[in-house]
């Protein structure tokens, strides 16, 4: 090799690169061929590994969420309860607070409403309980998520661990006063509350019994959607989520955007728990949130924060999570596959969110350069 060689090197075959301006139409294609190319993936395995018809396997979940009109009501009540938990997350997402203590949250505000069902089911009108247990579920919810926030904003505390362990305190709390109001004795649970008097039990409309439910969970959807876009507030949360150090050099109060935020957010998460305590089982458990503080970071992430947009979101995940359970009852599948499918078709719709933010260039040329 002579001494004058140079070492060479040779151009990438790609390269990822930021999308300028990709217009809605296109992102929507996108989205919508994710969902297409999920569908193909799904098919494929089913067919591998049970040898079912994949038609048959997807008409059957759409049968499951769809097939009955109660299952229709079951549907909207999944879709409201999780979209209410993802309207509580989503303000302090949007100021870069990662609340991971939804969980926690909604236990706490339902654990208000079975306390004031318990101790005042006999001794208030009704409408009186009602009013109690509203201020207090929202109180509670309230509490629960300007604890973690106080730290943050005043010692700077890892608000993700520190939300996260607060879900575990709030299951204990709750399976502690499960014990102390079993009914019956040596149950273990608490059990339905004031089954004779109804005592507490938010009223049935129209009768149905979820139908209250879901116009207050869209009356806060309308709400969440007004203030993150059109108040001063929603503006002053955006702002802190940009760069805590521009808010502050524009003469924001940070700490004050913070501990504001995040009252509002614990306090939506407690009007969940007070639907899903009052309006929808009449008791409470530690499975009372059933995981939805944590599907809400999804639901809120996908829908990049828009209220509107996570009702679309929400219904996905709640018809997923509908037509899976339908699917091990009709074809006597374990849970897990359809869990799989599930996590195929997230997979992919979660996936194409890089194809819509960023595109793959080819080299038009792979001449060697020295």
């Amino acid at each position: 090799m002579s001494s004058n060689s140079k070492a060479k090197k040779r151009e990438p075959l790609f390269h990822v690169a930021k999308r300028e301006g990709l217009s809605p139409v296109k992102a929507t294609l996108i989205r919508i061929g994710s969902v297409v190319a999920a569908l193909i993936v799904c098919a494929i395995v089913t067919m591998a590994l049970t040898g079912e018809n994949p038609i048959r396997v997807y008409a059957t979940m759409i049968d499951g969420a769809f097939g009955t009109s109660r299952r229709i009501w079951n549907l909207l009540q999944s879709l409201s309860m999780l979209l209410c938990v993802s309207l509580a997350v989503t303000p302090a997402f949007k100021m870069r607070f990662w609340n991971i203590g939804a969980e926690g949250q909604v236990l706490m505000g339902g654990l208000a409403s079975a306390a004031c069902m318990i101790l005042f089911g006999n001794k208030l009108p009704n409408f009186v309980l009602i009013l109690t247990m509203i201020i207090a579920s929202i109180v509670a919810g309230a509490i629960w998520a300007l604890i973690p926030a106080v730290f943050k904003a005043t010692l700077d505390t890892n608000e993700t661990l520190f939300t996260l362990m607060m879900n575990y305190v709030a299951i204990q709390l709750v399976a502690y006063f499960s014990r102390v109001w079993e009914n019956p004795k040596g149950s273990g649970s608490i059990g339905i509350i004031n089954p004779d008097t109804q005592a507490g039990w938010l009223p049935v409309i129209a009768n149905q019994k979820y139908l209250l439910n879901i116009l207050v969970v869209l009356a806060l959807t309308i709400f969440m959607y007004v203030y993150l876009k059109y108040s001063k507030h929603g503006y002053e949360i955006s702002v802190v989520g940009e760069s805590q150090n521009t808010a502050r050099y524009i003469g924001l109060n940070v700490k004050k955007v913070i501990l504001r935020t995040m009252i509002l957010s614990g306090a939506i998460c407690g009007i969940a728990g007070l639907l899903l305590v009052s309006g929808t089982s009449q008791t409470i458990t530690t499975e009372t949130a059933g995981g939805r503080g944590f599907t809400a970071i999804m639901v809120s992430w996908l829908a990049k924060f828009n209220p509107i947009v996570m009702i679309l979101t929400a219904l996905l995940l709640s018809f997923l999570e509908a037509g899976a359970g339908q699917i091990s009852t009709d074809f006597g599948l374990n849970k897990s596959f359809s869990d799989i499918l599930t996590g195929i078709i997230l997979f992919f719709i979660i996936g194409c969110e890089f194809f819509v933010n960023y595109e793959i260039k080819f080299n038009k040329s792979s001449k060697e350069v020295k």
